[in-house]
Order: C-alpha cells, then sequence, then structure tokens
C-alpha cells in the first residue's frame, strides 16, 4: 500500500517580551525650624521692716515730772490749788484770832504752835500707774508682685520635597510568529 501524503503544518507561537523597571518615588521633608524664646517669670518681694513704739512719756513724768513744760503746767496748777487751800486756812486763823478775848484761850500760842508746818510744794509729777509705757508693735505685710513667664514659639513647617524617576517600559517581540508548511515528498521516480 502506497502511503497517503501528509502535509505538514508546524507554527512557531509569537513571543512578546515587556521589560518594565518600577517608576522611583522619592519623598524628604526637612526638620521644622523652631523658634522659642522664653521671658523668665520675675518675682519681687518688698518686706518692710517692723515697727516698734514705745512711748514712757507718762512714765517719765511719773518718775521725775517729765518735760519741763508739762512739769510747769502740773505745778501752777498745784500752785492755784495751794493757794486756794492757803486763803481758806488763813481765813481760819483770823477766826481764831477774833476769839483772842475769850478766856482761858490763848490763840496766837496757838496759832504760832501749830503752824510749823510749811505748805508743800504741789505734786509735780504725773500719776503713777501699770498703763503708763505705752508699747505699739506696726507690722506691715510684705508686697509681692508676679510677672508670669512668657514664652513665644515660632515654627516654619517644611514643605515635603517628592521626587519621581519614571521607570522604563520596554515592549518588543523576541519571536514572531511563523507558519511552515511542509509538503509531502513526492515521487518522481515515476
Amino acid at each position: 500500500m502506497l502511503p497517503i501524503p501528509q502535509l505538514q503544518i508546524r507554527q512557531t507561537p509569537a513571543v512578546f517580551m515587556i521589560d518594565a523597571d518600577p517608576g522611583q518615588l522619592s519623598i524628604s521633608q526637612p526638620k521644622a525650624e523652631l523658634q522659642q524664646h522664653t521671658q523668665p517669670a520675675q518675682l519681687s518681694i518688698e518686706q518692710y521692716k517692723p515697727e516698734l513704739r514705745v512711748d514712757q512719756s507718762r512714765a517719765f513724768a511719773a518718775y521725775h515730772g517729765g518735760k519741763p513744760k508739762e512739769m510747769n503746767d502740773r505745778l501752777i496748777a498745784g500752785f492755784q490749788q495751794n493757794f486756794l487751800q492757803a486763803l481758806a486756812a488763813r481765813a481760819q486763823l483770823g477766826e481764831r484770832m477774833a476769839a483772842i478775848n475769850e478766856k482761858g484761850s490763848n490763840p496766837i500760842a496757838d496759832i504760832y504752835a501749830a503752824d510749823t508746818e510749811g505748805n508743800p510744794l504741789p505734786e509735780f509729777r504725773g500719776k503713777a500707774s501699770m498703763d503708763n509705757v505705752d508699747v505699739t508693735f506696726n507690722v506691715r505685710p510684705p508686697q509681692i508682685h508676679f510677672t508670669p513667664a512668657e514664652v513665644d514659639i515660632q515654627v516654619q513647617v517644611n514643605r515635603p520635597e517628592i521626587g519621581y524617576t519614571r521607570g522604563k517600559l520596554d515592549m518588543y517581540v523576541q519571536q514572531y510568529n511563523k507558519v511552515e508548511y511542509i509538503p509531502p515528498a513526492l515521487d518522481t521516480m515515476l
């Protein structure tokens, strides 16, 4: 039997090549610039010395008469009182002298014997008392002034720097498609 001639068909597919490199994205951001200015707090305290006052003028007046003007005022007031008392006493002595004619009495000798005391000086010192010394103590509170601190902050934000480098995209045909027809071998000997 004779072989049937066969037609051979060979097919080669196309091969496409894609060479892609991704793009490069770069993001950088410089640091923010910070400026800070601080004014410190201020505290000032003004303190006063306490004051102690001792007034001993009434005590000195009771001890030795005090100031000369005060002592003179007391003496003058005392002399006026002593004068009035002495005047009243002399008036009484005068009334006793008027009784000279009474029998059995000797008013001149009696008056002379009783008049041995002199008139005392008036009291020139002040009144003695436990409360003659005045003590006052004055304390003033401190004055406090406070100024709070102030902070001034300035921030300069820098924008981000964005850079992009495109990648490459190569597309090419590595192998073309083809169809090959191989005819059967013919016997030419016939």
